[in-house]
């Protein structure tokens, strides 16, 4: 299968070596309009460097692409991917406005091609493991989603503030895990760097199976912090992404309750239990994530990550922005 990067920034770059390394695939093309970035990552990894994605597309014809581009610009090169036949793994958010996404998950589906969305910690394996163990009933009911994900300032990112950045994941882990959708949200939104765009972000959502979750994003704390608690019945795990870590401590008064569904309605429902912290098979998840595009490629079944779901967790960051300035949304 041949691959093509497009955008060589900060995420496309580790595309290009990712590719180069995966036998599934042959990197033929990277492309950037930074001729000095292209040029060391053809040199490192392989493939040849261009300035314009038609020309690659039109001289190495590839099958797959990722696309890694300002959000500005995902719609149109997208577009152009998917209409000269090309499967295409776009870097979240999937696109700057929720009409341009609808008009990509339309064309991809019109065209049968792939189009997977780069929401990453889907493929975490501390994520996959958490998603195995709430599964298995480990946690029973779960009550509320808490999750912080909170970054020194990106002087890099001009184009988009902090809820389609960085709030995103989040939005995209909180249906993740708690298997539903936003029903009703609140948020305040704040722009202390002096930017077009908002850099601080916190929001409180309620979901149709009445989870809550709490969203807690920023670019202003001067130290990455990537982590999102679940507390449910018997207790509550923890994940650290950066780490790769699992964590869960458990409700001793539910492990104490023979009768576990009715354990919350007596008086001293929540006690403090055991901490375990449970061995994670580590991987890069960029790894995972490119390995599970290639095999939705080959054999054209459904990304863990659709365009749907980035459709959502677009719509449900910019719906949190618009609350910032109103008291209440209730989505239809």
């Amino acid at each position: 299968m041949k691959v093509a990067v497009i955008g060589t920034g900060a995420m496309g770059q580790h595309h290009v070596r990712l590719y180069s390394d995966i036998q599934s695939c042959e990197l033929v093309g990277v492309v950037d309009q930074n001729v000095k970035q292209t040029s060391r990552l053809v040199s490192l990894y392989g493939g040849r460097a261009y300035t314009d994605y038609r020309t690659m597309i039109e001289t190495e014809k590839p099958d797959a692409v990722t696309i890694a581009l300002p959000t500005v610009l995902h719609k149109q090169v997208t577009m152009d991917c998917l209409n000269a036949g090309i499967d295409v793994l776009v870097e979240k958010p999937i696109a700057k406005t929720v009409e341009e996404a609808k008009e990509m998950i339309v064309e991809a589906k019109r065209l049968n091609r792939v189009l997977q969305v780069g929401h990453i910690e889907r493929f975490n394996p501390a994520i996959t493991q958490l998603k195995e163990r709430l599964a298995d009933g480990q946690l029973g009911k779960i009550f509320t989603i808490h999750s912080r994900r909170q970054s020194p300032y990106p002087f890099r990112i001009t184009d988009v503030g902090v809820a389609s950045d960085l709030a995103t994941h989040e939005l995209d882990m909180m249906r993740y895990i708690s298997e539903s959708e936003v029903e009703t949200m609140s948020a305040e939104v704040s722009k202390v760097m002096g930017t077009d765009h908002e850099d601080v972000v916190f929001g409180l959502l309620r979901f149709k199976n009445e989870i809550l979750g709490i969203l807690d994003v920023n670019w202003v704390t001067p130290t990455k912090i990537r982590e999102v608690a679940i507390t449910g019945e018997n207790g509550m795990f923890t994940v650290d992404y950066l780490n790769q870590q699992l964590l869960f401590n458990s409700n001793y008064a539910a492990e104490q309750n023979e009768n576990k569904s009715e354990w919350f309605t007596t008086k001293f429902g929540v006690s403090e239990g055991d901490a375990t912290s449970f061995r994670v098979d580590k991987k890069e998840p960029l790894r995972v994530e490119i390995e599970s595009f290639l095999s939705c490629c080959e054999t054209k079944a459904k990304p863990l990550v659709t365009g749907e779901d980035g459709l959502e967790s677009l719509s449900l960051a910019l719906e949190i922005i618009a609350c910032g300035s109103s008291s209440k949304c209730t989505r239809s």
